[in-house]
């Protein structure tokens, strides 16, 4: 165990076989949350024929990310910690939790897991475009900002108090409740104004394949943001300093 807070990593833990199982298991994570999220959403644009969804499509779309991210973090938490985000990857990172070298890996997983979803989803429709994230009329880019920010600041918040803290104790047991819960309140709350993403790899699959790109940016800025915020004050000031950190979690009980 290193006794620095960060670690860059060894070239060889990249093939090492619990690292390829974190990867692996962020991948199909990763493709499960966003198959359902995005596929929930192309379900209800064919149902509705473009006209508005109302607030009971809104409830259907929250309950789906809720509902597919508790699954996607249950089956992950014990192989890679459960991040399915890259921004949740971030915010590990920058509190100390995981290696540069593993970040990169998760990172490139979690993309490529919800860009083959998102190709699934547009053969499996008969060639529907993906619809991914854009602001909503009369929100402005700096708004749609701030609130990814907010919303991710609270995510991965959530995420280092249920899975991450070493006294976290039996709240573990609710960590993927608790995050899938918060992913759907927020939805509930945030996705009339930007579409509340919280998680730059289920935005960037589906508008990388149905080339949507109006706003893109602000889905990784503000994530990214919000999550190294939370991860700095979560792990410098709510963990104790006596308590050892490690640098390659690839399961919680390295927390």
């Amino acid at each position: 165990m290193s006794t620095g807070r960060y670690a860059f990593g060894r070239a060889d833990d990249m093939t090492h076989p619990d690292s390829i199982r974190a990867t692996l298991a962020e991948f199909v994570s990763t493709f499960i949350f966003v198959f359902a999220g995005e596929g929930t959403t192309l379900a209800l644009a064919k149902m509705y024929s473009g006209s508005e969804m109302g607030a009971s499509g809104l409830v259907a779309v929250a309950l789906a990310h809720a509902f597919s991210l508790f699954v996607a973090v249950a089956i992950s938490l014990n192989i890679s910690g459960g991040h399915v985000n890259p921004a949740v990857t971030f915010g590990a990172l920058v509190g100390g939790r995981i290696t540069f070298l593993n970040s990169i890996m998760y990172w490139v997983a979690q993309l490529l897991g919800a860009i083959v979803a998102s190709l699934f989803l547009r053969l499996t429709t008969n060639d529907m475009r993906p619809t991914g994230f854009t602001i909503g009329p009369g929100i402005g880019q700096g708004h749609a900002l701030v609130l990814e920010v907010v919303m991710t600041f609270g995510l991965v918040y959530t995420v280092y108090a249920t899975a991450i803290d070493p006294k976290r104790g039996s709240l573990g047991m609710m960590a993927p409740l608790a995050i899938g819960l918060f992913v759907g309140a927020y939805i509930l709350t945030g996705g009339p104004f930007d579409g509340a993403a919280m998680n730059p790899a289920r935005a960037f699959g589906p508008a990388l394949v149905g080339w949507r790109w109006r706003h893109h940016w602000i889905y990784w800025v503000g994530p990214f943001l919000g999550a190294g915020i939370a991860g700095l004050i979560y792990s410098f000031v709510m963990i104790p300093t006596e308590i050892p950190r490690t640098h390659q979690p690839l399961t919680p009980e390295d927390y």
